[in-house]
């Protein structure tokens, strides 16, 4: 029903703050379902978005008239056991919640009634929908003892994380998004390649909109700097996991997505093997920075003079890279892949040849 991958994470969270979490999961999850469901009318979703902070202190309370293909609708019939444990929080980590979905849901009502036309809009969307549970997030870390007070009042880098996942997806669910009618690309991008969001996927149009994904690419590379000192500053073991694997695999997912017309036919993911590595090398900054950097250098290497976006990812990318190999110890991170293939080649090749001189002795 909900993420798995992230289901697991959570229940590696220390326990101060595995409940608090799960159950913030869980209410901006059914939020979220709601702002999803094309089939509720605009004024009754812009009611229900705007009120479920309150819902989610009225025992009983649940939502039954979610539309057929809304694959969490059972989340929101099942509603009154989250509404339960939620009230059993203490109430530190209820009110931390309870704000963070009353402002998200006022955001969300803001968005069904407003398209996101100009990059100021799509930074206040996103920020909406996935900045505020970056706030919430790290509040919860400060509130619980395990981080300190300053990582629940600098926002400004919560924000930044946030943004970095949303855009990232955004970015990577175009196909999808258009087929289903709606597009969250702002159009102060998308219109310069296209007449309409349609149009903006047609192989037809395939060069242009190209062009397209890699200014979307770019803007979300733009994070970049504040996730790394963000990630600097979480202590606690768990809690660093926890933020750190879905900023690697957004990382991944941004490399996969850069100049590759694939996106604009289907969704695109990185494969499940790559994704088990993310998670299982997300454990401490060094690593992680050395994850980025490796991506950093899979962008660079795709990045084409002729695209309009060539300059700006350039000094990006160069930036980042300098940035990590200068906080490294070792200095940057050196991809041995090839030469182990190179060395491995030539064992085969010199066992084969070996192999038959003898066969020709005999």
């Amino acid at each position: 029903m909900t993420s798995r991958s992230f289901a697991a994470v959570i229940q590696e969270l220390n326990p101060k703050l595995r409940d608090a979490i799960c159950l913030f999961y869980l209410i901006l999850r059914g939020l979220d379902t709601i702002e999803d469901d094309m089939t509720i009318p605009g004024a009754k979703k812009r009611d229900l978005l705007e009120k479920f902070h309150n819902f989610i202190y009225e025992d009983g309370w649940s939502f039954k008239e979610s539309g057929p293909d809304e694959k969490d609708a059972l989340l929101l019939v099942e509603f009154a056991v989250v509404v339960s444990e939620f009230k059993r929080l203490p109430v530190e980590f209820q009110d931390i919640i309870a704000d963070i979905t009353k402002r998200m849901g006022s955001g969300m009502s803001k968005y069904t009634r407003s398209r996101v036309e100009s990059l100021d809009d799509y930074n206040e969307y996103c920020h909406y929908v996935a900045g505020l549970v970056g706030h919430g997030l790290s509040r919860l870390f400060a509130e619980s003892g395990l981080e300190d007070k300053s990582v629940g009042e600098n926002l400004e880098l919560a924000n930044s994380m946030g943004l970095f996942l949303q855009k990232t997806n955004i970015t990577r669910d175009i196909n999808e998004d258009v087929l289903d009618g709606r597009c969250f690309w702002p159009s102060a991008i998308w219109s310069k390649y296209a007449d309409n969001e349609d149009t903006l996927i047609a192989r037809s149009n395939r060069e242009q909109g190209i062009k397209g994904l890699n200014e979307m690419c770019t803007n979300a590379l733009s994070h970049i700097p504040d996730v790394i000192e963000y990630l600097s500053s979480i202590h606690e073991p768990t809690v660093f996991k926890f933020c750190a694997i879905p900023q690697s695999m957004a990382i991944a997912t941004i490399a996969l997505c850069y100049n590759n017309g694939r996106v604009l036919d289907d969704n695109v993911k990185i494969r499940k093997g790559e994704a088990l590595k993310l998670i299982a090398a997300s454990t401490n900054l060094d690593s992680v920075k050395c994850i980025f950097y490796r991506y950093l250098e899979q962008i660079e290497s795709k990045n084409e003079p002729s695209n309009p976006m060539y300059e700006q990812v350039r000094k990006i990318v160069d930036k980042a890279k300098k940035d990590i190999a200068g906080s490294l110890k070792g200095g940057p991170p050196v991809d041995f892949t090839k030469e182990y293939l190179l060395i491995i080649l030539l064992f085969v090749a010199v066992f084969a040849f070996v192999y038959q001189y003898n066969t020709a002795g005999l």
